[in-house]
């Protein structure tokens, strides 16, 4: 690349120069033109002004000739009609063909004074012609005189534009060779710096330069790379968690499997004798293989959220009718617990999946109730905040709390804050993990604050409208 943005350059520089001469052999040329041409004016005035035209008009022409003839220029009398009248190197004029046509003889005759350059074909050289209209002697004064432009100062001029422009080659390349490997350096470096990444999740390096260009794409990989590093961080998270997952899951449907063959087995042997205890075997089995169905249930529901593959009937939704049907199926817990539940709920109506909505709110009250203490209470707060366009759902208890250092990981599927409170309860560890995803699946936000032994709250917030 270097050696390429360099080539590029001293073309592109080579070429400007060139054209450079060219525009300055050019402007030369129309200067040293314009030059010549205000001289011969100059010196058709002094003739005229020299000439009699009554007298000796042909010995002071002859004088002339002899000193026209060192640079081969010539004066011509030209009369209004265009025949040559006196021409100072010749004396059969009377031969010469008329000159009225002349560009030369025609601007003198409308603005007083004419200029043209041509080749002459008698001479067969390049030749300046002015033109100055007498109006002492009422005839048209023309000088002629050979022209050969810069072409007799070129071997004077030659070897300084050579000279210049060896010279600018030679500081253009050092200067470019300087320039290229600034450029060249800190894409060589962002080059070795993504190399080095290799995809193990290293952290990109890159220090920033004179180019706001190149700076561009230094922070544009930088940006790529801590993507890249935070992608892999999740993945790796997510394979924790899926490692985990199927740890846990599989642990949990073996616990109630295992219990449920140990007494069939019992059952079968027919080891059990007694009927009382055979029926408590019984209620055992059923027991176990609800928590396991409802196990596989949760796990089922948290797999169609994340996919978002579950199949929902959306409409409308009256969260304040939700709340009374959940604490009314609730009331056989909170008898048991001697807990009291107070319901401050507006009308509050949501586009949502019903039964999504009573998974919510039903996981919420229930672990309200569920990790109370005996004779404790639950408030149910529901409104329409209809400024923020949003639904509030407040649920809060004066239980047992959850510790500080287990606040961010109660949305963690089967985490518990105390190994056997969730068994103790009946719990599947996935009920706060089914909030979360509920919540998020309708881009709603969850927050919690609790205390050790004075309780906790969830406010949910839920946007209005049709998901």
């Amino acid at each position: 690349m270097q050696k390429t943005i360099l080539k590029k350059f001293i073309q592109v520089l080579s070429a400007a120069l060139l054209l450079n001469s060219v525009i300055f052999y050019i402007a030369c040329s129309t200067v040293l033109q314009e030059t010549s041409a205000e001289n011969m004016l100059l010196t058709l005035r002094t003739v005229d002004s020299l000439l009699d035209y009554q007298k000796e008009l042909d010995n002071l022409l002859s004088q002339m000739n002899s000193m026209s003839e060192e640079n081969g220029s010539r004066i011509t009398v030209i009369r209004t009609d265009g025949t040559v009248q006196l021409d100072s190197s010749r004396q059969d004029v009377e031969t010469m063909e008329n000159h009225l046509r002349r560009p030369e003889v025609e601007e003198a005759l409308r603005s007083g004074f004419g200029f043209a350059s041509r080749r002459s074909d008698t001479l067969d050289q390049y030749m300046l012609y002015a033109a100055y209209y007498s109006e002492k002697g009422q005839v048209i004064l023309r000088l002629s005189a050979p022209y050969s432009g810069l072409r007799e100062f070129l071997p004077m001029l030659l070897p300084a534009a050579w000279l210049s422009f060896a010279a600018a080659l030679l500081a253009s390349f050092l200067t470019t060779g300087h320039f290229v490997a600034t450029v060249t350096r800190p894409l060589r470096e962002i080059a070795s710096e993504m190399e080095k990444l290799n995809g193990n999740g290293e952290l990109f390096h890159f220090e920033p330069c004179e180019y706001p260009e190149i700076n561009i794409i230094g922070s544009t990989t930088l940006a790529m790379s801590s993507n890249v590093r935070e992608s892999l961080k999740q993945l790796d998270n997510q394979r924790k968690i899926r490692e985990e997952f199927f740890s846990n899951a599989s642990h949990e449907l073996k616990t109630p499997i295992t219990s449920i063959q140990g007494y069939a087995e019992l059952l079968e042997n027919g080891i059990i004798k007694d009927e009382a205890m055979r029926q408590d075997f019984i209620k055992r089995i059923h027991k176990e293989a609800s928590r396991m169905t409802s196990l596989i249930n949760d796990i089922l529901m948290i797999s169609r959220l994340e996919s978002r593959e579950a199949r929902l009937t959306y409409g409308e939704v009256n969260l304040a009718e939700v709340v009374r049907e959940t604490v009314e199926g609730l009331k056989p817990l909170t008898a048991q617990k001697q807990v009291y539940i107070h319901q401050d709920c507006q009308k509050a109506v949501i586009w949502a999946d019903e039964k999504q909505m009573k998974e919510l709110i039903g996981n919420l009250i229930g672990n309200a109730v569920k990790y109370n203490r005996q004779g404790g209470q639950v408030w149910i707060g529901i409104r329409e905040e209809k400024e923020e366009s949003r639904i509030r759902i407040e649920v809060k208890d004066n239980g047992v709390g959850i510790p500080k250092d287990s606040l961010p990981r109660i949305f963690e599927r089967f985490y518990r804050v105390e190994k056997g409170r969730s068994k103790k309860e009946g719990g599947t560890g996935l009920g706060l993990s089914i909030v979360k995803h509920i919540v998020t699946y309708y881009k709603g936000t969850i927050e919690v604050t609790s205390q050790v032994d004075f309780g906790t709250q969830f406010t949910v917030l839920l946007p209005l409208g049709k998901a």
